[in-house]
């Protein structure tokens, strides 16, 4: 594995040697290199340096430019306007750096030299609920976040904090006690998740009509969560059923978004119940959490009620229950204490945000955070209809996840079909599922997770613009002339002359490795997304100005075939930090 330093910062080195030399006292100043439209690269730090030291900035610049060296690697720089430098990279760099990227199995992309242990809380549903819209967006953003991590080099541990405990299971466990049959299965092979969810759905209707008409009913279900919270072992053994009925249903839908989750990475709510006596008596009794009317609250000065007085935190309410605010303070406990985290981060809806504020500092001030052990909320925004309100079915339901993949695939399904020239109809359902699923996530990913999106499937499946489709067929289209290359190979050729969509491609996959490093530190997977639609848009231009097979001579074919090599990797390789599919043929 060798990490290959990227041409912008070769030509950063030795912008700053130079301009040391030429300013002592502005040693290790940063030249505020940037992509141009001028040249490759504009150099805008001397501007403000010369302004600090009293200099005339275009002599600054001046000198400066005697100090940098050219030959292999810059071809030629200029001073323009009041101080920037403009610099072109020669184009045998430009193929020496691709060359060297291309011989790295990971694209001579480094490993963060401080990378850390980072827990990343995504893809949370509730036990004895139906997935609905709401629940795709933590599940594609964390997925996203967890390969970028790893891909960096972080060690990262998947936490699914299920909603599986609280008062309402006193209700579906009386129930199931007193109806004993209504979770048995049609037949002992495999059971669907549709069939598993259908079971849960109707015993969550029928326990809940009981529940608000029959006093009895309630009275029972009510001492039955005193039983369940008391670990009483039939409770559990029936608790424990509708668990594993749940998983049945969620492991069908995160298998049908192509996410692998493990058992082991599953830790509801119920997780964290032997701590959560312990984490209230720490809070006390470090003054960090104060007794009021008899629950224990923690307060802040910066939130306050619409009356003005303080609204707490409360982690043990008055008669003894606790909070989520308990659970999540047990969590970060167990995550930084057992787990040996350096980051937490929770993909949870902005609608949360206040109550992740408010227990962070509660954590810092009882001392499980500190400066070397953070915690940062992912914050998404809302999934939108195409009418830009809260998407919901024309009876104004919620919309269940499943029927808006089955779309997703329908549609690209038949977006594939009539495209496909030689595939079977196996080929046809499969490619089908990788590009609705690419499709769904891609628009996602796309957006800022903060911002809201309008879930437009017309436009998701479209093979023009910003779409999944649109670089599956980038790719596609690569492995197609890779296949019709006969014997001609990709190699790279320093010593043959680049056009300038040439250029502007090489030197497009020459950032992959800065690009990943800052979607990372910025938990930013839509910088990816961004760079990937470029990259694509790139390889579009190139194409159409390049012949590639049938270029002039026996080199530039075999040049241009390694760049689209190397464009095919990269496209690969960053889809795959996706979650997103690239089927070799389509």
């Amino acid at each position: 594995m060798a990490s290959v330093p990227s041409l912008a910062s070769s030509v950063n080195q030795h912008v700053a040697d130079a301009l040391a030399s030429a300013l002592p006292e502005a040693g290790g100043a940063d030249p505020l290199l940037r992509r141009s439209d001028r040249a490759d690269f504009q150099a805008n730090g001397i501007l403000a340096l010369a302004k600090k030291a009293k200099a005339n900035p275009r002599e600054l610049a001046a000198t400066v430019v005697e100090g940098i060296p050219t030959g292999d690697l810059i071809e030629e720089i200029e001073v323009s306007g009041p101080g920037f430098l403009n610099i072109t990279v020669s184009d045998a760099a430009i193929v020496s750096t691709l060359a060297a990227r291309a011989a790295d199995d990971r694209l001579g992309v480094p490993l963060n030299a401080s990378a850390g242990t980072t827990v990343i809380d995504y893809a949370q549903p509730n036990v004895a609920k139906e997935m609905h819209v709401g629940h795709l967006r933590s599940a594609v953003i964390g997925a996203a976040m967890v390969e970028i991590l790893e891909f960096t080099g972080e060690k990262v541990v998947r936490r699914h904090h299920i909603g599986d405990w609280g008062t309402q299971f006193g209700m579906l466990i009386q129930y199931l006690l007193e109806h004993p049959h209504e979770l048995d299965h049609k037949s002992d092979s495999e059971v669907s998740g549709e069939e598993a969810m259908s079971n849960l759905n109707r015993l969550y209707k029928a326990s809940r009509a009981l529940f608000d008409s029959d006093e009895e009913f309630k009275t029972r279900a009510r001492a039955r969560v005193v039983d369940l919270q008391a670990g009483e072992p039939e409770t559990l053994a029936l608790w424990q059923r509708f668990v594993d009925e749940s998983k049945i249903y969620f492991y069908s839908v995160f298998n049908k978004l192509d996410m692998d989750i493990q058992d082991p990475d599953v830790v509801g709510e119920s997780g964290y119940n032997d701590m959560l006596v312990e984490t209230c008596k720490l809070l006390e009794e470090s003054g960090v959490a104060v007794r009021s009317n008899g629950a224990l609250c923690v307060f802040f000065e910066d939130v306050k009620g619409p009356d003005g007085n303080p609204t707490p935190l409360i982690v043990q309410k008055s008669d003894g229950g606790f909070g989520y605010a308990a659970t999540d303070l047990s969590a970060i406990r167990d995550r930084v204490t057992n787990l040996g985290a350096t980051e937490l981060i929770y993909v949870v809806d902005a609608r949360q945000s206040l109550h992740f504020k408010m227990v962070f500092e509660t954590a810092r001030r009882a001392g499980w955070l500190n400066d070397e052990v953070k915690a940062v909320q992912l914050a998404f925004g809302t999934v939108l209809g195409k009418d830009g309100k809260p998407f919901k079915t024309r009876e104004g339901e919620t919309v269940r996840l499943v029927d808006l993949l089955d779309e997703a695939i329908d549609r690209a399904s038949a977006v594939v079909r009539e495209k496909a020239q030689d595939l079977t109809e196996a080929e046809i359902a499969e490619r089908g599922a990788q590009v609705g699923i690419g499709a769904v996530k891609y628009a996602d990913l796309s957006t800022s997770a903060a911002r809201d999106y309008k879930f437009d499937l017309d436009q998701m499946v479209s093979l023009n613009g910003d779409t999944s489709v649109y670089l599956q067929y980038a790719y596609a289209r690569i492995q197609s002339i890779l296949r019709k290359a006969g014997d001609a190979r990709p190699v790279a050729h320093p010593e043959v002359a680049l056009a300038p969509t040439e250029r502007a491609l090489g030197l497009h996959l020459d950032g992959f490795g800065e690009l990943i490093a800052e979607a990372a530190a910025e938990h930013a997977p839509h910088k990816l997304a961004a760079y990937l639609y470029q990259l694509a848009s790139l390889y579009t231009s190139f194409y159409s100005e390049c012949p590639v097979l049938k270029a002039d001579t026996a080199e530039q074919v075999e040049n241009r075939l390694f760049l689209c090599e190397l464009t095919a990797r990269t496209l690969s390789k960053g889809m795959s930090l996706l979650g997103i599919r690239t089927p070799e043929k389509l």
